[in-house]
């Protein structure tokens, strides 16, 4: 049997992991050949692709990133662009195809396995706002990464008695803000599912200064004021149609200063949550992942999606995978709101 395997989408720590775990089980067990595709979905476009074999991936399983590089390519903004996907992977030999990314990278797979090519999905997306799955990999890295900020920046916000507003990923769920805020000790966290008033804000920035207390607002990047519109970095679109999404925390920044009269700065992560070494937690979780995407194969159950329930990896439709959003309930925002101020 001959495997393939692409990473799509925004890279995040233990993409290498679960690389590894069908490779190596892949050969290991079922003496397949495995044959990974290079950047998304635009491998199985161009036929860019190189054989894995068992040395290639012994040592990735610490590096963050991914071996087979990634990119955010639509086979379907064209209109043969499935078709010669198709195409392809017939001519490389390929039985079945193992595709490891979030909603859009899965929502290709589901379309291609509707239309009858042998797909298996794993669920990656730093955000953790796939409703099929408990968790996915790279979100208690990217928790780790924004936590670990934000305990360095309470010092040096105490030393010069300033408010600081640190912006997080999190275009339409704020899972990794509420975390990391919640971890860090934040004085206020503003999250996608929540329009936020800035005079609220304020207000929590105002009573941290009265018992000096240096405040820092945690922001996830795709957070709303009150009637207001996205505060957008650029309006170019991806492949997806995708508006790129920033610069919330350095508005917010200016507003503080503005109304409060304190010195008030932003530090955006950014990329900073994507890359390194990916935790513990990580590994194991994207090992897995790997190692029942091979079962889902060799028995031949394709259009599904691995994903946790509870500490089970169990198999879901990927049609079920991409059907919806998993967003911060109120009763979890709620829990954060306690120490807000």
């Amino acid at each position: 049997m001959r495997v393939g395997v692409l990473t799509g989408g925004g890279d995040c720590p233990g993409l290498n992991a679960v690389i590894r775990a069908v490779v190596l089980k892949g050969v290991g067990e079922h003496g397949w050949d495995v044959v990974g595709f290079r950047n998304g979905w635009q491998g199985p476009l161009t036929g860019d692709a190189r054989p894995l074999g068992v040395d290639d991936v012994e040592p990735i399983l610490t590096r963050g990133g991914t071996i087979l590089g990634s990119s955010r390519t639509n086979p379907y903004s064209t209109d043969d662009g499935a078709e010669r996907v198709r195409s392809v992977l017939a001519a490389q030999g390929i039985d079945a195809l193992v595709a490891i990314g979030g909603e859009d990278t899965l929502g290709v797979a589901e379309r291609l396995a509707g239309e009858g090519t042998p797909v298996v999905g794993v669920p990656k997306t730093i955000d953790n706002d796939l409703g099929a799955t408990d968790y996915t990999f790279g979100f208690d890295t990217a928790v780790h990464i924004a936590t670990e900020a934000i305990d360095r920046l309470h010092t040096t916000a105490e030393s010069h008695h300033r408010a600081l507003v640190v912006e997080v990923m999190g275009r339409h769920a704020g899972w990794i803000a509420l975390h990391s805020g919640m971890a860090g000790g934040a004085s206020g966290i503003l999250v996608p599912e929540r329009a936020f008033s800035v005079d609220e804000v304020v207000s929590w920035v105002e009573r941290r200064f009265e018992r000096e207390y240096a405040p820092i607002i945690v922001v996830a990047e795709g957070a709303l004021p009150q009637g207001g519109a996205e505060v957008l970095q650029t309006g170019e679109k991806d492949a997806f149609g995708h508006v790129r999404l920033g610069g919330v925390g350095s508005w917010l920044a200016d507003e503080i200063a503005h109304r409060t009269g304190k010195e008030s700065r932003a530090v955006v992560l950014g990329h900073t949550q994507r890359g390194g070494t990916p935790t513990a937690y990580d590994r194991v979780l994207a090992t897995r992942f790997g190692l029942h995407a091979v079962d889902a194969v060799a028995e031949g159950d394709f259009g599904v999606m691995t994903a946790l329930r509870g500490t089970d990896i169990v198999r879901v439709a990927l049609s079920e995978a991409t059907a919806e959003l998993k967003t911060v309930p109120p009763e979890r925002y709620a829990e954060a709101e306690v120490f807000f101020g």
